[in-house]
């Protein structure tokens, strides 16, 4: 099964927040306090009592309602019109964290409604955008984003700047549930940076949770795990329970999808031990949803079954369509692992018919591939690739790297089945080539992670046992010594403690260099991979055979020689942490040859500055070559004719700088192309190289990208700053 999203639960998308959370608790004791003592029953004693109901919604809702009913009571009492909507606002809130929707609609309305007869415009927004919270919450997106952008019309007419942030946070939370991830994070980062200013912890805390789970839907695992710490680090320190809550929720989420199930389920147990999360319904549904997916990873499909049934029967009870079309999903495949075929098909249909509505793709992909999986295990194999094409198409428009890998996977075997062979091969060698990406974005990092953490627990059992051998052997000491002897043992203690500590020292050092040794030989593999894909070599033998059956013998021997001398250069270069100038080089304008053999498609040149000679000087290893890769491959869409590709390089104030330029579209162009992801793993792999390298070498080594419309030209220009080692001649 794939794993099941994770959600944001979090009470700060109403405009009326608290700037910090650390003052909460003391807020709270504040307002009783001036609660006690102010007892005239006017307009300020209302106001008190709303701001009581504020500050215990998130963490105690029942108080919370009965504050707010007083409120109530007392702006009858003197006729306040704005108190009375003010707590009917303050229990649409309470109710909405509840789960109990209707209730909650109604006393948003009952406040629109004689806000609107005061003309208080500005409190009018903040219902509406509760309001959109609210329909968020329940899975109806289209709503949720029309009272969004209601509240956000108003606010602009009136001026009032300090609620943009909530609204950009709320319209990236809709962005990011209908899979628009790059527009989710442009509007999450701008919220954050205003919330940063101003010291607003709820919603730095929303933010990090929102761009730690858009990184998890693209498969990013290490950045979405340093979001949600950001985020569980802020709720720590402020004592937040529920956003410690869903941090932790969030974080196991993270684990699951890495199939490291121990580590999810610790964090979601510690998740339902905050007793104040069991205010929520919605809460329990997501975290029993999670779990059942557990048991489903361990082939534990009775307990699933157990698990999602009652997820399924509190998400009808509340009308929680978000939470039913996770647990419906999850059902369908527990049946599946079972062979309960008819079952599983009829609630992955009904998930379906929900996600469809409310569009939240990652659901709506899960329950099509739910649907095609069970179709082909019931051998109704044309329905199944219909199910399954549907999958390739939205996982490729949305970005879903893991859905559209396992579409593909799927397509092989259905049209295997109805005896499609050239599809069923096609199919399996997209789908290798996806894995393929798969792994490079996540295996690796995996793997790397998991030895560290074995070296250092390793280390650190080894220390905490010299450490503890160090201890007997002082108290052992200490009881055979006389008291003549205490000065001499004050100093082999002394001596003892001070060889710890230099040991302790030692430890962290040879810790950190192994560290750095293990990242350094990432980067490398990642780079190599990056150069030498199976796309790529595939594709070369592919060339090669058709000049071969097409009889061009002199053609394929060149080809021939070509690729394999590259093929030789590039493995033996990548052994080697530095290469002569001249070997690189060669390396370079042998790829660009090759590409270019067979349709001669562009133009290009390799220049070095008369003043540099290539024979003195040693570069580390495959820095170039992956950014001529990205011109031929990316630069030149629609482009049939004059593709130009420039390498020269230049030795300017002791810096060895070689610029790669094309006159394609250019890179801001390409950032909207769907094939975006393999330059930009280049250059975050180069730039992770040169960065470690600049330390090794003690040498300035960096990479910048620009479009050359900002020099009134056409293409993209790479400015690469090699560090470098001269060779004496002896």
């Amino acid at each position: 099964m794939n794993p099941i999203k994770v959600y944001i639960l979090s009470l700060f998308s109403f405009l009326f927040v608290v700037g910090n959370m650390q003052a909460q608790h003391k807020k709270i004791d504040s307002l009783k306090k001036e609660l006690k003592n102010y007892t005239k029953k006017d307009t300020v004693r209302v106001k008190i009592l709303n701001h009581l109901a504020f500050y215990n919604a998130r963490n105690n809702p029942s108080r919370s309602l009965v504050y707010a009913e007083q409120a109530g009571k007392l702006a009858d009492e003197i006729k306040s019109i704005k108190g009375k909507a003010r707590s009917f606002y303050m229990k649409g809130i309470t109710y909405m964290e509840q789960a109990k929707f209707e209730v909650s609609i109604n006393n948003y309305k009952k406040a629109i409604e004689l806000y609107t007869s005061i003309d208080d415009l500005k409190s009018i927004a903040g219902c509406k955008n509760a309001l959109g919270v609210l329909y968020n919450y329940q899975g109806n997106q289209q709503l949720a984003l029309k009272y969004y952008e209601e509240a956000l019309a108003i606010d602009e007419k009136l001026g009032v700047k300090k609620n943009i942030p909530n609204y950009l946070y709320n319209i990236g939370d809709i962005y990011s549930d209908t899979g628009k991830y790059e527009e989710a994070l442009t509007n999450f980062k701008k919220a954050l940076n205003a919330f940063t200013n101003n010291n607003n912890e709820y919603g730095i805390l929303s933010c990090f949770n929102a761009i730690a789970i858009v990184y998890t839907e693209q498969g990013n695992f290490p950045l979405s795990i340093e979001y949600h710490n950001k985020s569980l680090d802020v709720a720590q320190k402020s004592k937040d329970s529920i956003g410690i809550f869903q941090s932790l929720n969030n974080i196991g989420n993270v684990y699951r999808q890495q199939e490291l199930n121990e580590k999810a389920l610790d964090y979601y147990t510690k998740a339902l031990d905050i007793k104040q999360a069991h205010y929520s319904t919605k809460k329990i549904t997501g975290i029993r949803n999670n779990i059942g997916g557990i048991y489903i990873d361990n082939k534990e499909f009775d307990k699933a079954i157990l698990s999602f049934k009652e997820s399924i029967k509190l998400s009808r009870e509340i009308k929680d369509n978000e939470h039913l079309a996770v647990g419906l999903n999850g059902l369908g495949f527990a049946y599946l692992g079972i062979k309960k075929y008819e079952k599983a098909l009829v609630s992955f249909q009904e998930a379906n018919k929900i996600t469809y509505t409310n569009q939240r793709q990652y659901d709506l992909l899960e329950s099509y591939i739910g649907m095609a999986t069970t179709y082909y295990n019931m051998k109704k194999y044309n329905l199944a690739l219909i199910n399954a094409e549907k999958v390739a198409q939205l996982a490729s428009k949305y970005k879903l790297l893991k859905h559209h890998r396992d579409a593909y996977e799927l397509l092989s075997k259905i049209n295997y089945e109805l005896g499609e062979h050239q599809k069923a091969l096609i199919s399996s060698q997209q789908f290798k080539i996806l894995d393929d990406s798969l792994f490079n974005r996540a295996s690796i990092q995996k793997i790397t992670e998991i030895e560290y953490e074995y070296k250092y627990k390793n280390e650190l059992e080894s220390a905490e046992k010299r450490e503890l051998r160090l201890t007997k052997t002082v108290k052992t000491t200490s009881q055979n010594l006389e008291k003549s002897q205490r000065n001499l043992l004050l100093g082999v203690i002394a001596f003892l403690v001070t060889s710890l500590i230099l040991g302790g020292i030692i430890f962290f050092l040879k810790l950190r260099n192994e560290k750095s040794k293990t990242q350094n030989v990432l980067i490398e593999q990642k780079l190599l991979r990056s150069q030498m894909t199976p796309h790529f070599i595939f594709n070369s033998l592919s060339v090669l055979q058709g000049m071969i059956l097409n009889k061009e013998e002199k053609k394929s021997v060149l080809y021939l020689s070509k690729f394999s001398k590259l093929l030789r250069i590039i493995l033996e270069n990548s052994r080697d942490k530095t290469v002569l100038l001249s070997q690189e080089l060669t390396a370079i304008e042998n790829y660009l040859a090759l590409q270019n053999l067979e349709k001669e498609s562009y133009t290009y040149t390799v220049v070095v500055e008369e003043s540099i000679d290539s024979s003195l000087f040693k570069i580390p290893p495959m820095l170039i070559q992956p950014f001529a890769e990205n011109a031929i491959e990316h630069a030149f869409v629609d482009q049939k004719e004059n593709r130009i590709i420039d390498v020269r390089l230049k030795y300017v104030n002791k810096e060895l700088i070689c610029t790669i330029t094309d006159n394609g579209i250019g890179i801001d162009s390409q950032k909207e192309n769907k094939n975006q992801y393999k330059t930009s793993l280049s250059t975050t792999i180069t730039s992770e190289r040169l960065k470690m390298l600049s330390k090794d070498f003690k040498m300035k080594g960096s990479v910048i990208i620009e479009d050359r419309q900002k020099y009134n030209e056409q293409g993209t220009i790479v400015r690469l700053v090699i560090p470098y080692k001269e060779v004496v001649n002896t």
